[in-house]
């Protein structure tokens, strides 16, 4: 039904958090893989997904578009979900989820969604953190907030572009607001 797609950048704490917070959406059956794309070439990310039953996608190229196009371009199943390594979906993800691929596969409406971002209990709240908190209320949400969407609508507004910077915020921008709705889940990152 869905294949997850999480940029890496070397780094296996981070991916070992997103990848533990998969695991109950693997058994009920809603994840048919998973793929770990990385283009470090430092062989962590692909032991990481040797142990845990993904698929490693390397890739050539610098930016974050990159390794989300790579991704995207491997995945098999007509659902396409983008997760930052280090983030934790909240309980209840997986039936929202479940919900919402219903819902935009019998209406027959171009729909994607993001989680509703929560600030890790352990993060610092300095300012930064309450500048990103303004930022997300005045253009609308992050990369790091995760992305739902049916493969065939991602190919439709030209997925992401792996050459660009802010590749995430490019493709929510073409969205636009009245095709991406807001889940109730909350993602929360970690490390």
């Amino acid at each position: 039904m869905l294949s997850v797609i999480i940029p890496t950048e070397g780094v296996e704490q981070t991916a070992v958090a997103t990848l533990a917070a998969l695991v109950p959406g693997a058994a009920a059956g809603v994840i048919r893989e998973v793929l770990l794309v990385d283009g470090t070439r430092n062989g962590v990310i692909e032991r990481v997904a040797d142990v845990a039953g993904c698929r490693f996608i390397g890739f050539e190229g610098s930016t974050q578009g990159a390794a989300l196009a790579a991704g995207a371009l491997q995945a098999r199943s007509s659902w396409l979900m983008f997760l930052p390594a280090g983030a934790v979906l909240e309980t209840g993800w997986i039936e929202e989820t479940t919900q919402f691929i219903q819902s935009v596969s019998t209406s027959g409406r171009d729909r994607a969604a993001v989680f509703r971002y929560a600030r890790s209990p352990y993060a610092d709240a300095g300012f930064r953190h309450i500048l990103r908190a303004l930022m997300r209320k005045l253009v609308g949400p992050f990369g790091d907030q995760g992305l739902l969407i049916a493969r065939d609508h991602y190919d439709r507004i030209g997925g992401y572009p792996p050459q660009a910077r802010h590749s995430e915020a490019r493709l929510l921008r073409r969205l636009g607001r009245s095709s991406r709705i807001m889940l109730r889940s909350r993602i929360v990152m970690v490390g």
